[in-house]
């Protein structure tokens, strides 16, 4: 993985409150579900031209599940800073169908394990996915992993940039 541009955590905390204010704002505005959709890249470098385009093949399949099934986005902005690529879609449908459709993608294409899209309901709650979230390494619980530390920084970067190119080679 390319070191481009590394992130600080005061950075990270930064983006963090842009994303919740930004979610606020939309479900505030428009009283409807918020899909947010980012990578899960672990380490200080959260995007770089391969990462953007592993992202951008993420918005596409979101994108393409709210035309097929016919769910209009009512607000989207999208964020290509160095904390990482954002999108953040205000859309008008069912949150729980979004969620269960998006878990879909997360778990089906062959890149979704990077893909990490919540959706958030009218209330302002996170909806939670049904089960849990392999970790990139084993088939183990992904919050286990990391919580305990299983693996190292570098064998997730590792096994990511591989992910990256079976896909994109």
């Amino acid at each position: 993985m390319l070191i481009v541009n590394t992130v600080s955590l005061e950075e990270m905390l930064s983006c963090r409150e842009r994303r919740a204010a930004c979610q606020q704002h939309f479900l505030s505005a428009y009283h409807c579900p918020v899909i947010s959709y980012c990578l899960n890249i672990p380490g200080p470098v959260k995007t770089n031209p391969e990462l953007l385009k592993v992202f951008e093949i993420g918005k596409d399949e979101i994108i393409a599940l709210l035309h097929q099934t016919q769910i209009p986005v009512i607000d989207l902005v999208i964020f290509n800073d160095k904390t990482g690529d954002e999108l953040i879609a205000c859309v008008d449908g069912s949150a729980q169908t979004i969620k269960k459709r998006t878990t879909i993608i997360e778990e089906s294409h062959p890149l979704g394990r990077l893909f990490d899209i919540d959706v958030i309901d009218v209330n302002g709650e996170k909806l939670s996915r049904d089960g849990y979230r392999k970790c990139l390494l084993c088939d183990q619980q992904a919050q286990e992993c990391a919580r305990e530390r299983r693996h190292t920084v570098e064998e997730m970067q590792s096994c990511i940039v591989q992910h990256m190119n079976d896909f994109l080679l």
